[in-house]
């Protein structure tokens, strides 16, 4: 049993195809099936089905897979040791929001890349949220990840960055537009604009009006938080976002809740992060709280 093995393994493991682990591993296919191959043959187990509808993993494979991950994760340590020379290298897969100008992503990770040039950043967002991302991080598809749900999350390592307060969006045009304020009561019979269920803006909100007894109607499911506030303008509904993720758009008029719903910003890895996932955590939690600092002055 080598490293390589194993890598091919957890890739494979990841992917669930053999061309896209080999594209993530710059190896060939054959070489990544020989070694997959090689390591059932050492294990005497195997630890894919394989069949022409895909590739799952084996109860073998599903056992396994941990102590592969542990084990390419503590000699990835082991070289950041060895080498001394204070460089951080390898690659950190990280899950993102997109197209949220008020949180600076795209700057942190700006930081980051001249901070650690050796460090291959890899970005991505998730289909399905801030819940998608916390599952990809579970089970290794990325090692760190910025996500906005309302509980604790067992298992991970956690930091806050942000703590943002939710705000009623509605239509210029609308007769509440004006007001001081407005309650969640008073927009529950309306046509809402939302993120799509499962990302954390819209778990903590779906969770404070199942508490109210409020039951909504949601004809416009977005994948993209940030564009939300252009379908209000559009008239198509109402929304309720988290102050910090609004970008403003003409004809959508921003009003305070009258409820307190807080939405919290934090960044995850898995226990044990790498020495460069360590320090994109650092680095998130430093321009955070940097941002705080600026806004209480």
């Amino acid at each position: 049993m080598d490293l390589r093995q194993l890598d091919y393994f957890v890739s494979v493991a990841e992917e669930l195809n053999f061309t896209r682990a080999a594209e993530r591993v710059f190896a060939a296919q054959s070489t990544v099936s020989a070694g997959i191959r090689a390591l059932e043959a050492e294990l005497g187990a195997p630890l894919f089905d394989r069949d022409p509808h895909g590739v799952r993993l084996t109860a073998v494979g599903e056992a396994a897979l941990e102590d592969a991950r542990v084990a390419l994760d503590a000699v990835g340590r082991m070289h950041d040791a060895a080498r001394g020379d204070g460089e951080l290298r390898g690659a950190v897969r990280v899950g993102i929001f997109t197209n949220l100008t008020p949180i600076d992503l795209p700057g942190i990770m700006g930081a980051f890349h001249r901070r650690h040039p050796l460090v291959d950043l890899r970005l991505g967002p998730s289909p399905s949220g801030s819940t998608g991302l916390v599952e990809d991080v579970r089970q290794g598809r990325l090692d760190v990840a910025f996500v906005g749900l309302p509980d604790r999350l067992p298992g991970l390592l956690e930091r806050e960055l942000a703590v943002s307060p939710f705000v009623a969006l509605l239509p210029q045009s609308h007769p509440l537009a004006s007001r001081a304020e407005v309650s969640l009561a008073e927009l529950a019979d309306e046509q809402w604009v939302d993120a799509r269920a499962g990302f954390g803006n819209r778990v903590t909100l779906d969770r404070e009006l199942a508490a109210l007894g409020i039951v909504r109607h949601i004809p416009t499911e977005l994948s993209d938080l940030g564009e939300i506030p252009r379908f209000v303008a559009a008239r198509l509904g109402v929304a309720a976002l988290p102050e910090l993720t609004v970008i403003p758009a003409e004809g959508a008029v921003v009003v305070p809740l009258r409820e307190r719903i807080d939405w919290r910003l934090g960044v995850i890895a898995r226990p044990r992060p790498s020495a460069a996932a360590t320090a994109l955590l650092d680095l998130g939690a430093e321009r955070f709280a940097r941002s705080r600092t600026l806004e209480a002055r």
